[in-house]
């Protein structure tokens, strides 16, 4: 399967219905195509050091690209990162490249999508469930839906 950023965005707003402040939720199997579609679409990862370390990240080598890991909250406080867009900027300066935010379940990367849009990039997507997604009957994560779940490749961090 083969996607366009246009394609993905017209996905993503049936999705995301009414709410126009970023471009829309995909689901990390679109994510997945994405990136390996569009050189220059870019995977932010805004979870949290510890997170990266025991949880793992998303591993888009065979792209020849690496998630740019990026705390939209600051670890131990959990305050939002006063320093998240400018830090986007130096990392991300193409404000046009198709952006794909991920979390652990999705809330965090919903509201860096959003910050970043407010801040003038174009194209920025939530990646549905995050990394892990939500709490199984066993209260474990990324056995439900999510990347891990999707069995994307990964690595511990």
């Amino acid at each position: 399967m083969s996607l366009k950023v246009e394609e993905l965005r017209a996905l993503a707003e049936e999705r995301t219905g009414s709410d126009r402040s970023y471009a829309g939720e995909v689901t990390p199997l679109e994510a997945w195509t994405l990136l390996k579609d569009d050189a220059s679409a870019q995977l932010v990862d805004v979870r949290t050091p510890p997170e990266w370390t025991f949880a793992g990240v998303p591993d888009i080598a065979s792209f020849r690209k690496r998630p740019v890991m990026l705390s939209w909250k600051l670890f131990p406080s959990f305050e939002v990162n006063t320093r998240f867009i400018d830090e986007l900027e130096r990392n991300v300066p193409a404000k046009e490249a198709p952006l794909l935010f991920i979390c652990r379940t999705g809330g965090r990367s919903l509201d860096a999508a959003r910050a970043a849009v407010e801040s003038g990039y174009k194209h920025c997507f939530n990646v549905t469930d995050g990394f892990e997604g939500p709490l199984n009957n066993n209260n474990h994560r990324g056995e439900i839906s999510g990347w891990k779940a999707d069995a994307l490749p990964w690595e511990q961090g």
